[in-house]
């Protein structure tokens, strides 16, 4: 069989499990797109709209979420590279006017603190400050205001308010909207004409997905459907699944872009994929990359969600391999969490396992019970015979704060995994792992669960 017959082969399994997924989620459309040692394969399934309904296909435009938050973090290293930028330089001194609630982090935080999720203040904060240039600026100056939850610098917890902060400093340093900035820097030298943000509208004369949600076991439109020109730099991209895939090339490919033009310089692409700080189990943080190793392979990604809307993208530079599915309804985080596992099953034979859980007494799991806060994210930990019960509670205010939360998941049942973790057992957050943190006296002050560090306020 040859390697062209070979990748058809393994993109047609891989594309089953994707259909059979949307089936059983009712996810009503997708896109997905393969690239491996100079072959690329990309589908379309389903519909784009349950209301105004038109077939997905690998043009179809799909908001992209915080796989933006990779560009940004992109375009601000073309500024290392050529000397204006330092990421450890206080952003005081780059950026007029910069303060944080906490003054500590008003003269000590950096660029590099914003790119890898260590500023500590309060990650999830979203508002709409309109459409105007000066909507960015407006926002940093309410993210100013966040509270402080971890010291800067010492815990990871993902921060899309960090990534406000980092899409002002690249209209600082470029002297132009963000918008702007990203296609100059990043989406005109790639070659990605299917690639843009709200407000722009030209995207509205090409097919493009809206996001969908469930209401009383209706699947139904997500609205709003932008999330904000403020938000732009932390999750607004949107493209076709054939882009992102460029994007993912032009990462493989060590700065160079498809017409072999080099945009950035291989040591810079070293350096946003170097590990750095634990970022969870089985995880490092690069600049903005997470990065994994199953099977002893390096593999890079970032996930994405928007209102109604779930991506993933992911590629192995040492196999010249990427693997990226756009999907268009909130349900479709069940199959972006599980991409890359059947990517990896597929063409490598790797199959990452997860921890066996570990029995423990009710007495042990008793500390572990409570209430677990942050302003838009919570969850209870109950007890239950040998383990947990999760209960996530929505809190809303995505993608404005007046928007309401939407319906609460199932509770999920989760087991003890040893070394103050535990194993999410049930969809949606099924092979999820919690990670307690404990203060200076052993006490259970944290939860790290879905990517964020979580106080425990009650318990």
């Amino acid at each position: 069989m040859t390697v062209r017959n070979l990748l058809d082969e393994r993109f047609e399994e891989l594309s089953e499990l994707v259909e059979a997924g949307m089936k059983r989620l009712r996810v009503p459309g997708a896109a997905l797109g393969v690239w491996h040692k100079g072959g690329r394969r990309v589908a379309g399934f389903g519909e784009t709209s349950v209301e105004n309904p038109l077939p997905v296909t690998p043009q179809t435009l799909f908001q992209i979420g915080s796989i933006t938050k990779t560009m940004t973090s992109a375009a601000l290293m073309r500024f290392v590279e050529d000397g204006r930028l330092d990421l450890d330089q206080p952003l005081r001194e780059l950026m007029p006017g910069f303060s944080m609630a906490d003054p500590v982090v008003t003269e000590q935080a950096t660029a590099r603190h914003l790119l890898t999720h260590t500023g500590g203040w309060v990650g999830d904060y979203f508002d709409d400050f309109g459409n105007g240039d000066d909507a960015l600026a407006a926002m940093v100056e309410a993210v100013g205001r966040l509270e402080q939850v971890t010291p800067l610098g010492e815990v990871w917890s993902y921060n899309n308010a960090g990534f406000n902060i980092a899409g002002r400093l690249l209209e600082i340093l470029s002297g132009k909207p963000y918008e702007t900035a990203l296609r100059e820097l990043l989406f005109a030298p790639l070659g990605m004409e299917q690639s843009w943000f709200y407000p722009d509208d030209v995207f509205f004369t090409h097919r493009f997905a809206v996001g969908h949600e469930k209401r009383d076991d209706r699947v139904v439109v997500a609205r709003p459907w932008a999330i904000g020109r403020a938000g732009n730099c932390v999750g607004g991209g949107i493209c076709s699944v054939g882009d992102l895939l460029d994007y993912a090339r032009f990462m493989l490919d060590g700065g160079v872009n498809a017409r072999g033009e080099r945009i950035m310089k291989q040591s810079t692409l070293d350096c946003m994929l170097e590990p750095g700080m634990e970022a969870g189990v089985g995880k490092r943080i690069g600049i903005t990359w997470n990065i994994r190793t199953p099977g002893g392979m390096k593999v890079c990604g970032h996930g994405g969600a928007t209102h109604g809307q779930e991506a993933a993208l992911h590629f192995a530079p040492g196999e010249d391999f990427a693997i990226a599915l756009l999907t268009n309804s909130g349900a479709g985080a069940v199959l972006t969490d599980s991409i890359l596992e059947w990517g990896m099953k597929i063409w490598f034979g790797i199959a990452p396992g997860l921890p066996e859980p570990i029995p423990a007494s009710a007495a042990e799991l008793d500390e572990f019970h409570g209430l677990y806060d942050l302003p838009l994210s919570a969850f209870t930990l109950g007890p239950r015979e040998g383990g947990f019960v999760l209960q996530d509670i929505p809190r809303g205010g995505f993608p404005r704060p007046d928007i309401q939360p939407g319906q609460p998941d199932p509770p999920m049942k989760a087991v003890p995994c040893g070394n103050d973790r535990f194993l999410v057992l049930d969809e949606p957050r099924k092979g999820a792992i919690g990670e307690f943190i404990r203060d200076g006296d052993g006490r259970v002050r944290f939860c790290r669960l879905g990517g964020r560090v979580h106080r425990k306020v009650q318990g």
